[in-house]
């Protein structure tokens, strides 16, 4: 299935999701079929407001998009249950043009692999095994269909056994001594209209007796079969062709390759390619979590491409992007941020405005291309405005923000005011949320001079909520520097309605020293006037991060 998904970045704030539900509304109403919004991260309460606030659902939930198994992998499964003959299970390889045929029981769940290798082996078996070509794996009942036989009499006809064939196609006398050297009871005998030959079989009590070329039964002879307890049926084919038939009634359960490889629909192609690569084989049932087959994969496969793409939104760094970003085509990048590190093996579209918001862009798409957003998408856009530039009083704020945002007032109906007071009072994440979830809720991870290193932003209404927790969020922010190997991790808390912040940094002593802000307690900075991460805190802390640099040096 082909799709494109517009997702913002992990850990995604109201910007990211709005924008992502607006840009792909914008893409449908422009022309673009099968765009999907997406995200890469949980939301939280305050994107939960705004979500219904203007009843929209969230994006689709996508924690990675690499190339996965179920991608390219066939799904119209072509099987057999294991009961199917032989014959059956040929004519529909032959007829698909397959080498390999999964064999499937009720459930759906693989009992091993049919090849034509195997079944080659078993039709012409080597010299030092010629008595196996005579031999029947099978049942009556499966004898008779797989011949399209009309049965005259059977006996225990569903028993599967190991059967010997012998084609009567001698001297009565010769047939009766070559008769004394097998168990009866494993025979079975194919004969033409030789009615001699058939009351010598059934007077030995053979398994079964065939008679071939749709010719009739004398009526002593079915009534002597009855009497003896002997299988009767009639075939419409010659002898030679009974007799290749008949061994070709074997079900495939005695045929089936029980060990195989298999995956699962939701590996990554990268992860398997190497493995399916050096098999031996050339064909893999594909199972989803439950065990069930759900797909075939052939080493072609592997050549297919992946029909899914990407348009990025309010982030511009692989770092920042979902899972996988790297491995499939990126077609456009509508963004607010900084440039980072980004390279594309062709042209794309590439948007990136000095404006406060990501929703301020796609706006003044829909404006430009004169599309009136319905009032929901249009209070998304506003709500991921206000929210990402705290109503026009961060320093990100610019003139084109104010007109887009008053544009989006009339269209949605929603005074921005009222609504930044709503949503900024629907929830605080340190409240609502576990330390380790609050500090990640909204982080970017950043490279700079050689470091490694995290921003969190958590916007609340006063300080009182991280005061509370302010042990336990030092805590949990410190544990999440170890597990990420980082050089330092920083919280940056800030009050909307005093336009001010705190500063937590988990770090080396070298880096937190050099930060000249007011310290209220250890390792936490009062930064008074700076609200915004993007255009205040980064610039600081990489220059920070720059003077620890010639300092070591």
């Amino acid at each position: 299935m082909s799709e494109t998904l517009v997702i913002g970045h992990r850990n995604p704030d109201t910007d990211a999701i709005c924008s992502a539900i607006a840009y792909a509304e914008f893409k449908r109403r422009t022309g673009m079929r099968d765009v999907v919004a997406a995200r890469c991260g949980e939301t939280n309460e305050r994107i939960d407001f705004v979500l219904r606030q203007f009843g929209v659902p969230a994006p689709r939930f996508v924690s990675d998009v690499a190339p996965r198994v179920r991608d390219v992998m066939q799904s119209n499964v072509i099987s057999v249950p294991p009961r199917t003959s032989m014959v059956d299970a040929l004519t529909m390889m032959d007829q698909r043009n397959i080498r390999v045929l999964p064999v499937l029981d009720a459930d759906r769940r693989c009992l091993g692999l049919l090849s034509i290798f195997k079944a080659t082996k078993y039709f012409v078996p080597s010299t030092n095994r010629v008595f196996d070509s005579r031999r029947i794996l099978s049942s009556v009942r499966m004898i008779s269909r797989t011949l399209g036989a009309k049965m005259i009499c059977a006996f225990e006809p569903d028993e599967e056994q190991d059967l010997v064939l012998m084609l009567a196609a001698m001297k009565a006398t010769s047939f009766s001594t070559r008769l004394s050297n097998y168990a009866p009871e494993k025979l079975v005998v194919v004969v033409g209209d030789r009615e001699d030959i058939q009351r010598i079989a059934i007077q030995g009590r053979v398994r079964v007796v065939i008679v071939t070329g749709g010719l009739d039964i004398s009526t002593e002879i079915h009534d002597l079969a009855r009497r003896n307890e002997v299988t009767l049926m009639i075939s419409p084919h010659d002898s030679a062709t009974t007799a290749m038939l008949c061994r070709a009634s074997i079900p495939v359960s005695r045929l089936l390759r029980e060990e195989f490889l298999r995956f699962h629909d939701d590996e990554r192609l990268a992860d398997i390619q190497q493995v399916a690569a050096i098999s031996q084989f050339q064909t893999f049932p594909i199972e989803d979590a439950d065990g069930r087959v759900v797909g075939i994969l052939s080493k072609s496969d592997f050549l297919k491409p992946v029909n899914r793409k990407l348009i990025l939104v309010d982030h511009n760094e692989l770092t920042h992007a979902v899972q996988g970003a790297d491995q499939l085509e990126i077609l456009e990048v509508i963004d607010h941020h900084r440039l980072g590190a980004f390279s594309t093996a062709q042209p794309i579209l590439f948007r990136n405005e000095p404006v406060g918001s990501t929703c301020t862009i796609v706006a003044d798409l829909f404006l430009r291309h004169g599309i009136d957003p319905t009032p929901s998408i249009a209070g998304i856009m506003l709500a991921g405005l206000v929210t990402d530039t705290l109503n026009l009083t961060s320093p990100t704020s610019t003139q084109r923000d104010a007109e887009i945002l008053a544009w989006l007032e009339k269209q949605s109906g929603v005074n921005a005011q009222d609504f930044t007071e709503k949503v900024f009072s629907s929830g605080s994440l340190l409240v609502s949320q576990p330390p380790e979830k609050a500090i990640t809720a909204d982080c970017k991870e950043y490279v700079e001079a050689g470091h490694r290193f995290s921003v969190a932003q958590i916007e609340e209404l006063g300080f009182d909520a991280f005061w509370k927790r302010s042990d336990a969020v030092c805590a949990a922010l410190a544990r999440h520097r170890e597990r990420q190997a980082l050089y330092f991790a920083a919280l940056f808390i800030t009050d909307v309605v005093q336009q001010t912040s705190l500063l937590m940094v988990a770090g080396p002593s070298q880096l937190v020293d050099t930060i000249a802000y007011p310290e209220v307690v250890p390792g936490v900075f009062q930064m008074d006037g700076v609200v915004s991460r993007k255009k205040q805190l980064l610039p600081y802390l990489t220059s920070q991060l720059r003077q620890v640099s010639r300092n070591d040096a």
